[in-house]
């Protein structure tokens, strides 16, 4: 079914302001915004008691199994405005092998590689471009490790916005390309991504770029949180003991904890929340060295290096609110080494068939040290993410040749 044949073109829509996730300043919704004037996250929010009495979870079952189920918790108005490449509910997949040898038989994995382009930065970027459109903005610019660079440029291009993105010299090459086959303007920079960062907020300046960086605009939280309404929803209302998170920029997990908090406000879940954990890797770690420390806000990570691209950010605008978040729900961050990783991307593909990225192979990584020193238990549900499909990275050739015209010893094979 077509979007256009299930929405009606003036939407059914509660958004009723915006305000600024750490003073509460309020906004006006419908205009184009940035940061907030302390310069932290604007967070959108609803009339969730008129949005209750409009729509129910038995009617969010009657629709097609996509992230535009949600449209009423979502913040676009006019139905023309939305981009969409076919954002899919994404499956949760039991690693029943992996988990039978620490003795779990509940560890899942929400497998958001099935989106367009291939990870869950389609969520975030959808939702951002869609935005951006009803706004009337005509060129975004983003800094990228790769994944939200793509993304960006293929909502982009369907939306017929310009798009320009700047990401690391060492953004794996599969992504560069993919960003500029989807027709955005791609420059590979000597520095992290928040150097890069710094070339976006330059441009901005000079050219009226609408800088489309991670939580610098408040629609990309939008989208990440239909991975806590689409999870819940799958787990039939009921959310998983703890919920394993890639946190780089933390968008997807501050959009979650957002999540059941207005599912809770609805009625939809009780008040139990899974213990959030924050796991990045042990090469880029500023959460866990601000949550070790007690510390609200997380320095920026000096030398930043990991297998992980994805979760390579060393200073996150939206540190507060992801600390928050670990903290209120009992929660902790966790690092873990490039070899954990590695190790736990190889035993999910070869025990279970599941083919994870690295940042989702870190997810795995952590739950492992996490059952080992205790913080998690083996009769737990536990959920991992894996961000991204598994395909776009670099492999092992552990093939074998033969060769036709020879003899073949097939007892060998």
């Amino acid at each position: 079914m077509r979007h256009d044949d299930n929405l009606t073109t003036e939407r059914p829509t509660f958004v009723t302001h915006l305000e600024c996730g750490m003073t509460g300043e309020r906004y006006d919704a419908d205009q184009i915004h940035g940061l907030s004037r302390v310069g932290r996250p604007l967070l959108v929010r609803y009339d969730l008691k008129a949005l209750g009495a409009a729509v129910t979870p038995a009617d969010l079952a009657q629709r097609p199994a996509d992230l535009w189920r949600y449209r009423e918790l979502l913040p676009v108005r006019r139905a023309e405005n939305i981009v969409s490449l076919g954002e899919s509910t994404t499956p949760i997949v039991a690693l029943r092998k992996v988990g039978a040898g620490e003795g779990a038989r509940n560890l899942l994995v929400k497998d958001e590689g099935r989106l367009p382009t291939g990870s869950f930065k389609a969520r975030g970027l959808v939702m951002a471009i869609s935005m951006a459109k009803e706004l009337g903005v005509t060129t975004i610019a983003m800094p990228t490790n790769g994944n939200a660079g793509a993304a960006a440029a293929a909502y982009a291009a369907q939306a017929g916005i310009d798009a320009v993105i700047f990401c690391p010299d060492d953004t794996p090459e599969i992504n560069v390309r993919e960003i500029a086959a989807q027709g955005a303007r791609v420059y590979r920079v000597n520095g992290l991504i928040d150097d890069c960062g710094k070339l976006v907020a330059a441009g901005k300046e000079a050219n009226g770029w609408f800088d489309l960086s991670t939580l610098k605009e408040p629609y990309r939280i939008e989208g990440k949180k239909t991975m806590g309404l689409e999870l819940a929803e799958e787990l039939g209302w009921e959310l998983p003991d703890v919920i394993f998170y890639p946190t780089g920029g933390g968008t997807g997990l501050i959009g979650m904890w957002k999540a059941f908090a207005e599912l809770e406000a609805l009625g939809w879940i009780g008040s139990k929340r899974p213990r959030m954990v924050a796991v990045q890797a042990e090469g880029c770690a500023p959460i866990v060295r601000a949550w070790e420390q007690g510390e609200r806000h997380a320095t920026r990570w000096e030398d930043a290096h990991t297998v992980a691209a994805g979760i390579r950010v060393p200073q996150a605008v939206g540190d507060f609110l992801i600390l928050d978040a670990v903290r209120d729900s009992n929660g902790f961050a966790i690092a873990v080494s490039d070899a954990a990783i590695l190790e736990a991307v190889e035993d999910a593909a070869r025990l279970d068939g599941l083919l994870l990225c690295p940042e989702g192979g870190a997810t795995l990584a952590a739950w492992r040290a996490a059952i080992a020193d205790g913080r998690v238990s083996p009769d737990e549900t536990v959920l991992l993410f894996n961000c991204a499909t598994g395909l776009k990275y670099p492999m092992e050739d552990r093939s074998a040749t033969l060769d036709r015209h020879g003899p073949i010893d097939f007892s060998a094979l």
